[in-house]
């Protein structure tokens, strides 16, 4: 493993030496265009996935301050609902769905995705309008073709070949791209462009410049641009114009991965970076029912300033909350589960006396999870044990996840106590994906040294001890977990 990862740190050495050698005629040839323009690093992994950047209402009211004609502008999303393009934009981004493993009917409803499927973010709305700009100019054209609303980001239009018409559609458009460059983010190792290598362009469409250029881009967000649009001129290059026209101040790269939680010495205020976004906490419950004061990390105002604010995080874990419109939700880290009925609420255990008010926009960052109904089991999540193999799952409505590593019963399920049952009863929860750390906990294996943040989801190393400790983290926080367990998280950008 050691020859290993020297074998991978010459290799980047060899090449950031490489880079050089072949940047140096491109950067004239750029600075020729635009001395701000890098082909290298047109957006940042941060600019691509920050989903929760803009509201529903700040979609709406910038298309309407473009006076775009799609303001007004109505069509069929994804599954067939007629909403806005800015409730399609919002839901594609901030409300879609991960339905991989999951029996859907031939043609399903948003309601059986809501109520089967994950439902997850995707990337930021303020790319997906730059896209809609760059593809169909249909935030500043007063009066598209309708080819143009069909079309909408050129989803399935590959160059020089017929549209697929399967994702003909303003909504199928918008979302099919969104989960494209979600893969893109997700699987960049299943696609031809990918960061850190050297590939020729030769701009066959530029009107700017049409001549070949050599790039090596420098994250994956810029390497999803070219899997969309294999050319630096006009295409990508307007990505980099529009983006910085349409939104000058978001051009933010955070110091800090997502799920650290900062606070600046001598100020009480506790905050979560989400989505390159702060958020901050506005009680202790609401803190200390996702973390432990130990992950807390001092930095400078600054630092903390740089970050843009996100909404604030009002509630714990498993709280129960009621909407304006008398939905009751219960909380579970970033997704609101809505109960079916009052009934089902209360046959549950739950009493009335536990229901907080919420606001619809105290809950907008919320995504939409299962629906819980009269016949779900262990809402709130319990540790049962089978009496025949030993075997321990998580169980949360209806489902279990299986613990690969006893280490999870002393960190995250600590206040977990272990209820024994027979196979049978097991056998009728749905099996899912293992029990894993939650966003925001440093994990290194038994057999090797190197430290990794989970952040999004995803295992993020740290590029050296002189990272870890320039950042502020503890060594003594970190959990050394088995190799099987480590294994279940997809490898994220290393933290330098």
């Amino acid at each position: 493993m050691k020859n290993q990862k020297i074998s991978n740190i010459s290799l980047i050495l060899a090449l950031f030496s490489l880079s050089l050698i072949i940047s140096a005629p491109f950067v004239k040839a750029q600075t020729e265009v635009d001395p701000n323009f890098n082909p290298n690093n047109i957006i940042s992994d941060n600019d691509l996935l920050n989903a929760r950047s803009m509201t529903l209402a700040e979609i709406q009211n910038f298309l309407q301050s473009k006076n775009s004609y799609l303001a007004n502008y109505s069509a069929p999303n994804n599954s067939g609902v007629t909403k806005t393009a800015a409730e399609i934009i919002y839901d594609a981004t901030n409300r879609n769905f991960d339905c991989e493993g999951v029996s859907l009917s031939e043609s399903p409803t948003e309601e059986e995705k809501r109520l089967k499927c994950k439902t997850i973010t995707t990337v930021n709305p303020k790319f997906i309008l730059v896209l809609l700009q760059k593809e169909a100019s249909l935030i500043e054209d007063p009066s598209p073709a309708p080819a143009r609303l069909d079309w909408a980001t050129g989803y399935g239009c590959p160059d020089n070949w017929t549209c697929n018409p399967y994702y003909k559609g303003f909504g199928k458009q918008v979302n099919s791209a969104s989960l494209q460059f979600l893969a893109y983010m997700q699987e960049q190792e299943k696609y031809k462009y990918q960061a850190g290598k050297a590939y020729t362009f030769t701009n066959p469409y530029g009107t700017i410049s049409n001549a070949p250029m050599t790039v090596i881009p420098e994250n994956k967000a810029t390497a999803a641009l070219y899997n969309y649009t294999p050319h630096v001129f006009n295409g990508n290059y307007n990505v980099y114009k529009l983006f910085n026209r349409y939104f000058p101040d978001s051009a933010f790269v955070a110091a800090y991965p997502d799920g650290s939680v900062l606070k600046v010495e001598g100020d009480p205020g506790v905050w979560l970076i989400e989505k390159g976004q702060k958020r901050l906490f506005l009680n202790y419950s609401s803190f200390i029912s996702r973390f432990s004061p130990q992950q807390i990390i001092s930095v400078s105002p600054s630092l903390l300033d740089g970050y843009p604010v996100g909404e604030g995080i009002k509630f714990s874990n498993y709280s129960l909350v009621q909407t304006p419109d008398k939905k009751i939700y219960m909380l579970v880290g970033s997704e609101k589960r809505q109960f079916d009925s009052l009934t089902s609420f209360k046959t549950i255990g739950f009493n009335v006396a536990e229901i907080e008010n919420a606001s619809s926009a105290e809950l907008a960052g919320y995504n939409d999870g299962k629906m819980i109904t009269a016949t779900s089991t262990y809402v709130t999540g319990a540790l049962l044990q089978d009496i025949k193999t030993g075997g321990v799952f998580y169980v949360e409505n209806n489902t279990k996840a299986p613990l690969l590593d006893k280490i999870l019963l002393t960190t995250r399920f600590k206040d977990k106590k272990i209820v024994r049952v027979s196979s049978t009863i097991l056998n009728k929860y749905t099996t899912v994906a293992p029990a894993l750390f939650n966003d925001g906990t440093l994990l290194k294996t038994d057999s090797f040294p190197t430290v990794y943040l989970i952040s999004n989801g995803q295992k993020r190393p740290f590029a050296n001890e002189t990272v870890f400790k320039t950042l502020g983290y503890d060594l003594a926080n970190v959990i050394t977990i088995s190799s099987k367990l480590m294994s279940n998280y997809s490898q994220g950008d290393p933290i330098q």
